[in-house]
């Protein structure tokens, strides 16, 4: 589905105006405020504006949890930049393969179902919030322990997980698949039952989660990968397992 003129204008106008917003608020820099000014316009043109509606709340949800007890974070020299403002490399990340999947979906003809991409694209997107919240809440706990050798780890390390930074995961994952699911049912974007959709997201949203810690102490912290590409591959992972969810379900198509 790609928009028609007049509504894509609307939405780019729209786009530019949260980036700036994101940008004076000091949330994104200016190099990844333009970044993600172009990257949300082909969403919203490609895949219609629930694509878009979700990837915003994303962003405010992410802003939110960043900034959370900043001054806390940043004495433990465990905040985002150097005062929670995202940079390009982050931004790039988060939404490489979510504007990838926008592609799909409203590419004619569409390499995919759109049911399918929104399935795709809110379980990426759970992934990112999953990650988020256990990142920048979870890390507020006090303690962590290592998720592969279960010994106590400083609260930030690469693999470090708590029980509270879980929790955190799992309702992130959790509330990204009810609002992709809302979201679909106000724009009328084809989608599946509530239940699937809810459960698929959340499902491959934590789990990714998971596989993003187990990256980050087996390869991120022996310089074989960065933060932003264990992220990447985290976000893949949760792509994968939607997908494998809807294969056994024989509904991609």
């Amino acid at each position: 589905m790609v928009l028609a003129l007049l509504p894509a204008l609307v939405a780019s106008l729209v786009t530019v105006a949260l980036a700036l917003g994101a940008v004076l608020a000091r949330a994104l820099t200016p190099v990844a405020g333009a970044v993600a000014t172009v990257f949300g316009i082909v969403i919203v043109v490609t895949a219609g504006f629930a694509f878009l509606v979700l990837l915003i709340l994303f962003v405010v949800a992410s802003v939110i949890v960043t900034r959370y007890r900043i001054d806390e974070k940043r004495e433990k020299h465990l905040q985002e930049g150097s005062a929670g403002e995202r940079g390009v490399s982050n931004v790039v990340a988060h939404i490489v393969v979510p504007t990838a999947l926008a592609i799909g979906t409203g590419w004619v003809p569409p390499l995919w179902s759109g049911p399918d991409g929104g399935v795709l694209y809110i379980s990426a997107l759970a992934f990112g919030a999953a990650d988020t919240f256990a990142s920048e809440l979870g890390v507020l706990a006090g303690r962590a322990r290592s998720i592969l050798t279960f010994r106590p780890v400083s609260p930030g390390t690469n693999g470090g997980v708590s029980g509270p930074g879980e929790v955190w995961a799992l309702l992130g994952a959790l509330t990204t698949g009810v609002i992709g699911y809302l979201a679909c049912l106000l724009f009328s974007t084809p989608t599946f039952s509530a239940l699937f959709v809810v459960g698929v997201a959340t499902v491959a949203g934590f789990v990714a989660c998971q596989i993003d810690s187990v990256l980050g102490e087996a390869l991120e912290n022996r310089g074989y990968l960065n933060k932003h590409s264990t992220n990447f591959l985290g976000m893949i992972s949760a792509v994968g397992i939607a997908a494998a969810c809807l294969a056994a379900g024989g509904l991609i198509r």
